[in-house]
């Protein structure tokens, strides 16, 4: 019986499955831990209609404040604690020499008495900020 000839590849043809297979598992891998990396601090935001700030150009600093009291920055290392007031302005001061058109924004607990988050925007204004923005969740109801 005759056997049909076995055609070798040239060597210019590279298998590319396996590539595509390792693609779809990194895909996969990173499609799960990017929901993960999101970090920050647990705050009740307030509802309310406001127009979406444009964070597409940079990272904006944002500065929590809890029910506590307490000031967090999402910049910088040991962002899971507390800052004191005066950390807060050197931080913020020297973040803003550096990049000096970062957008600055205030995240307040619902809870959070007034006066704690008006502290934290003249705070802010002290460490150089032009403009300090508010942020806010959406109302769960719009007709409301």
């Amino acid at each position: 019986m005759a056997r049909p000839r076995d055609r070798k590849r040239p060597m210019s043809e590279i298998n590319v499955v396996p590539y595509i297979d390792v693609m779809l598992v990194l895909l996969v891998i990173f499609m799960i831990t990017a929901p993960l990396l999101t970090q920050g601090v647990k705050v009740d935001l307030p509802k309310t209609d406001a127009e979406v700030v444009d964070t597409t150009t940079s990272d904006p600093l944002v500065v929590s404040v809890t029910v506590e009291g307490d000031y967090y920055l999402n910049y910088g290392e040991d962002q899971d604690s507390p800052v004191t007031t005066e950390d807060l302005v050197n931080r913020v001061s020297a973040l803003l020499r550096h990049r000096p058109n970062m957008q600055v924004l205030v995240k307040g607990d619902r809870s959070v008495p007034y006066g704690d988050v008006v502290l934290a925007m003249a705070l802010l204004q002290k460490s150089g900020a032009e403009s300090v923005g508010l942020i806010t969740d959406p109302p769960e109801n719009p007709r409301q």
